[in-house]
């Protein structure tokens, strides 16, 4: 699916009918509709967060701050004081 979007980007981006691929995604999609609906009556679920959910999640790595030593300023490299 995702390589059938790609290729409908650059379908799109070079100014070509990209009719027949889209369909086809289309299609795709539909079949993964219906094997969602298959698997949720057989009973299995899953729950999609919500966008305000998504924003509050803090996905960033945790950025921590370099300790200076001894006689050694703020912003200047070690290599200028030797």
């Amino acid at each position: 699916m995702l390589s059938l979007q790609e290729d409908i980007r650059n379908l799109v981006n070079q100014d070509l009918d990209c009719s027949e691929p889209s369909l086809r995604l289309m299609a795709m999609r539909v079949a993964m509709m219906d094997l969602i609906a298959q698997r949720n009556a057989m009973g299995g679920t899953e729950v999609c967060p919500t966008i305000a959910e998504r924003l509050k999640q803090n996905h960033r790595p945790e950025w921590q701050r370099s300790t200076t030593q001894g006689n050694e300023k703020p912003g200047r490299s070690r290599a200028l004081s030797m």
